[in-house]
């Protein structure tokens, strides 16, 4: 299949996922979420692959949602007829990110530039996290009134601890590479200019190795650290729902477009 937004290449057992939006530094328009999803959908089914990489194209990973992105499908508003925050949380965000938890292959992330809000969490929810120097992460919900979601309330209290979870989640800064990988949020740190070769290099050895033990090993750490993850999945959308409806959302995405600080009011 050819998406619009997304690249898939194949090569000796494995596949690359090429998030393709780089004029908006790859965030997640409505067709990005849609052409995802079926991506994963359509690799986890092929027995041939037995490893993947997902990276970002151009100089980001991926910078979250789109807030300039207006579209939105019929079945994301609720009965009113209002677009729905958990809708495109349920309906597209989370299938990607349980696809990847569930898939029974390694899932690599060469997370280059910017992985921020949606795309911090599609990095965590992978199996092993190469970063280049210039990689910064960023769960910066708050910023806009909201909480974190696509799981990064379970991925990163799982790898950094409660008190680092706690820290980038309320004061929303930027983690850097080293950072990250002084905490555990990532696995390796490597040149720019190499991310992408120490990737490839990474999958094809996982393609070339026991894929039934990869599956596996991948299967107990998921019943032991992520039995929950649906759980949680649903109470972050249930949280967007809710705070979606707040004015300090709504002043918070109108601050974010007009470029100056947000006046929230806790309410």
């Amino acid at each position: 299949m050819t998406y619009e937004t997304v690249n898939v290449e194949r090569s000796e057992g494995s596949a690359v996922i090429e998030l393709n939006r780089p004029e908006r530094l790859n965030a997640w328009s409505l067709q990005l979420g849609l052409d995802l999803r079926a991506a994963i959908e359509e690799i986890a089914a092929e027995d041939s692959i037995r490893a993947v990489l997902i990276t970002g194209a151009g100089r980001g990973f991926s910078s979250g949602a789109d807030l300039t992105d207006g579209r939105s499908s019929e079945d994301e508003h609720n009965a009113d007829g209002n677009f729905d925050l958990s809708a495109r949380l349920r309906r597209r965000y989370h299938p990607i990110i349980l696809g990847i938890r569930r898939m029974p292959k390694p899932v690599v992330a060469a997370v280059n530039g910017p992985a921020a809000g949606i795309g911090c969490s599609l990095a965590m929810a992978c199996d092993l996290v190469l970063a280049g120097e210039s990689a910064k992460f960023i769960l910066a919900f708050v910023n806009i009134g909201l909480v974190p979601d696509g799981g990064s309330s379970a991925f990163i209290p799982a790898r950094v601890g409660l008190a680092r979870a706690t820290e980038m989640m309320m004061l929303g800064e930027k983690v850097d590479a080293s950072t990250a990988l002084g905490w555990g949020l990532v696995n390796r740190v490597v040149p720019d200019d190499q991310l992408r070769s120490e990737a490839d290099a990474l999958v094809a050895r996982l393609a070339a190795g026991p894929t039934g033990s990869f599956a596996g090993i991948k299967e107990l750490l998921n019943r032991r650290v992520y039995s929950g993850l649906e759980e949680q999945l649903e109470a972050e959308a249930d949280a967007q729902q809710r705070l979606g409806r707040s004015d300090d959302f709504a002043e918070g995405v109108t601050a974010f477009m007009e470029k100056r600080p947000a006046n929230f009011q806790g309410r």
